[in-house]
């Protein structure tokens, strides 16, 4: 019986002493979790006819979200495909006196080959050579002349080309397409609001992949390597909540500790802060508090 109670006297010493040592262990960083975060905004001056999307939503690469007024831009294309046949309507005009032009000089060239042939031949005279040969210049300065009568209908008609796909881009940036996957954390406009170019519309985020940033001292430096295997913990009611994270970023250089997170003794120290990507089961939020653990999860 005595043999009995020493043996009970003893285990429960040891589970006491074991408890104590598992309740002194510390993580070895904390930290806030964090995502990149992307404000959206206006690439268009107007009313926001289309605007749908609320907070909390998430949305897809490309995805379709609204448009701003385009009335005034499609009347102002409009009035620029009017000019611009106008004005090509006079460009042909000159079009067709250089094509004219243009085939007069093949004759005359076609007849200055055969004149020269016949003075070969002893049938063909050099005055009618000379003759042909003051008809080509005269057809090429005509061609030079209209040529640059046409020089300034090509220039406007460049110009209103140019003014063409200014607005087709205007346009085109007139509609909101959501540019990542990511979930919707502000909304800053409604519709039927008068929007303009760089006002924020909305700020979204990828929340898929959270990043942990922790700060380490530089003892600890050592046993930190990017593309390593981790473990972090969040509260989640009386115990820890642990998942599997993978470090991806190392400062290379150190700071002093940030006052949010460590007492008034250590906001002296030098630290480097570490990023972690931690898979998200849809616990994790922005701002959330996580202790890093070295060791990893099995």
């Amino acid at each position: 019986m005595k043999n009995y109670k020493s043996i009970l006297i003893l285990n429960i010493i040891a589970t006491s002493l074991f408890s104590c040592n598992n309740a002194n262990e510390k993580a070895d960083g904390y930290g806030n979790f964090e995502a990149t975060e992307i404000t959206i905004s206006a690439e268009n001056n107007g009313k926001l006819i289309q605007f749908n999307l609320k907070e909390g939503d998430v949305l897809q690469k490309d995805q379709f979200i609204g448009y701003i007024d385009t009335i005034q831009l499609s009347l102002k294309r409009e009035q620029l495909e009017v000019s611009k046949a106008v004005i090509s309507s006079k460009s042909k005009g000159v079009l067709s006196q250089i094509a004219v032009l243009n085939s007069k000089l093949k004759t005359a060239n076609t007849n200055k080959i055969r004149t020269k042939n016949l003075i070969k031949d002893n049938a063909g005279t050099q005055k009618h050579l000379d003759d042909i040969l003051g008809e080509i210049d005269v057809i090429k300065n005509q061609i030079r002349s209209v040529e640059i009568q046409n020089a300034p209908v090509v220039n406007e008609l460049k110009a209103i080309d140019v003014q063409l796909k200014q607005i087709n881009d205007h346009i085109k940036k007139s509609k909101i397409v959501n540019p990542i996957n990511g979930t919707v954390l502000t909304k800053y406009a409604e519709p039927n609001e008068i929007t303009a170019f760089g006002k924020p519309l909305y700020k979204i985020a990828d929340l898929s992949t959270m990043q942990l940033r922790v700060y380490i001292s530089q003892t600890q430096l050592a046993n930190i390597k990017i593309g390593e295997d981790v473990t972090v913990k969040i509260d989640d009611l009386d115990t820890m909540k642990s998942y599997k994270g993978k470090i991806s970023w190392v400062a290379s250089e150190a700071e002093f500790t940030p006052k949010i997170i460590q007492t008034k003794e250590e906001r002296v120290a030098l630290v480097y802060a570490v990023k972690i990507d931690v898979k998200n089961d849809g616990s994790l939020k922005i701002g959330m508090p996580a202790e890093l653990w070295l060791t990893t999860i099995n």
